[in-house]
């Protein structure tokens, strides 16, 4: 037997994507609200993530759009974010998460709360505690704020052999280790390997006893282009510095280059050429951080681990004894084929615009609140796929261009934006009024050139495409 209820909606996952949505949905209509959640407390993944993870972009702009992050007005005065918008401790995330469902959504009487819950299909879920059931009734729209599959190291076994004389462990398990180690050697190269670097070296560890195994070098944004407006950071030209780049490019390489030029990009080795992006976000300090690391093995993928040897996918080689193995080679957000976000009964939250997934969502809670018809919500929800290798920057920039051409010509929307604390453009625009007007002028035509030159690269990059087959 199970308990039927109707609420308005059902969101599966009370991670960071899951809370922005009802948070907009609650605030802008007066809809009934059911949440299910595997874990005990909102947040998602970061309830398991390792002790040490920050926020890799300010505070400023992630959470919810009805609640700033305590602090959040705050400049980092020592560490790697030195003079920068304060970027939340790990623990902070949960704690907002969690006074944002205690003092925000429950309080309301239109939210239910249904933690230590496993969604099973079809509006049914179950309590992993007791197996109780409970069933939405069929009216009832249901919200998959799980799709976007996030995953961290301490969700999975690794994926390759590991023999049981190895010394591997998950970046959780950094903060408890109780002896020193011969070597220590990270796998992954992206931002959960760097942290892990980081990491290391903060605790003294000589970078010469650090190797780092790095199937593919990553272009890194400079988090200092990433700073709110009040920010003393904040560079008001790098906008349009960024544009310049789009719109002046002759081809992707070239784009690359001119964003590394004008510090908006960064790379690990100047003499490596990267192939991944996947919006990493650095500082310039934390980078001359990691540039200390000599050792970096470029050998492709692990495939096996023993006491003696590394197996990787394009060699082998003999590790030092007693060597500590971290590894850092979860997926972090899956490169998954795009769904309709809007389908009937069914909305699925994913990215609509490039690398802010929050904020898309609380997005997508704007247009279900505003909009009655599914075509039309569709139409401004058209879905940005998370990039992986370096050409995905040109598909993912021209969806998101797109998507704001759509937004900023509908009143509402643009309205609503124009007081959005999650969106990263609106909290970065000039404080003076008329600079603000002037480029809200401008952007039409911005928007239409940068446009037109993702295109034609886009043409550049298939017709190379092509001639390789």
């Amino acid at each position: 037997m199970s308990t039927t209820i109707t609420p308005d909606y059902l969101v599966i996952g009370a991670g960071a994507m899951g809370m922005a949505f009802v948070d907009t949905l609650i605030t802008d209509t007066k809809a009934t609200v059911a949440i299910v959640d595997r874990y005990a407390r909102p947040g998602g993944h970061w309830t398991i993530a390792y002790p040490h993870v920050t926020l890799h972009q300010p505070s400023a702009f992630y959470g919810v759009n009805s609640q700033e992050f305590p602090g959040e007005k705050n400049i980092d005065k020592i560490g790697g974010n030195k003079g920068m918008s304060e970027l939340a401790t790990g623990d902070g995330v949960c704690s907002y998460f969690s006074r944002v469902m205690q003092q925000t959504f429950l309080p309301t009487g239109r939210v239910e709360y249904y933690p230590l819950h496993e969604y099973v299909s079809e509006g049914k879920f179950q309590s992993i505690i007791t197996n109780k059931a409970v069933q939405v009734g069929p009216e009832t729209r249901i919200v998959d704020a799980t799709f976007m599959k996030v995953e961290v190291p301490a969700m999975r076994p690794p994926p390759y052999e590991v023999a049981e004389d190895v010394h591997l462990i998950a970046p959780n398990g950094l903060v408890s280790l109780s002896r020193p180690y011969g070597s220590y050697t990270v796998v992954g190269a992206g931002k959960t390997g760097i942290d892990a670097c980081l990491w290391l070296l903060s605790k003294g560890i000589d970078a010469k006893d650090i190797s780092w195994i790095m199937p593919r070098d990553s272009w890194c944004m400079n988090r200092s282009t990433l700073q709110p407006s009040w920010s003393p950071a904040n560079d008001s030209q790098m906008f349009e510095a960024e544009g310049e780049a789009i719109v002046n490019a002759s081809s992707l390489e070239d784009l690359f280059y001119r964003l590394e030029v004008s510090g908006k990009m960064m790379r690990i080795d100047k003499n490596v050429w990267p192939t991944m992006y996947k919006c990493a976000t650095l500082s310039v300090p934390e980078l001359e951080q990691i540039q200390k690391i000599g050792n970096i093995v470029r050998q492709g993928r692990v495939v096996r681990l023993t006491a003696n040897e590394v197996t990787l996918e394009g060699g082998k080689y003999i590790p030092v004894p007693d060597t500590l193995y971290i590894d850092c080679s979860a997926d972090g957000l899956a490169r998954l084929k795009p769904v309709p976000v809007f389908n009937g009964r069914h909305i699925t939250l994913q990215a609509v615009r490039f690398c802010q997934q929050v904020f898309s969502a609380a997005f997508i809670g704007h247009v279900e609140a505003t909009y009655n018809n599914d075509e039309v919500k569709n139409t401004l929800c058209t879905v940005v796929p998370h990039p992986d290798e370096t050409q995905d920057y040109l598909g993912m920039n021209l969806e998101t261009y797109l998507n704001a051409a759509k937004w900023y010509a509908e009143p509402k929307t643009r309205a609503w934006l124009g007081h959005a604390r999650l969106d990263l453009v609106n909290a970065q625009k000039s404080l003076d009024p008329d600079e603000a007007a002037e480029a809200a002028k401008k952007r039409p035509a911005y928007i239409q050139a940068v446009c037109q030159n993702l295109r034609r690269l886009l043409d550049v990059e298939a017709a190379r495409a092509n001639s390789k087959i």
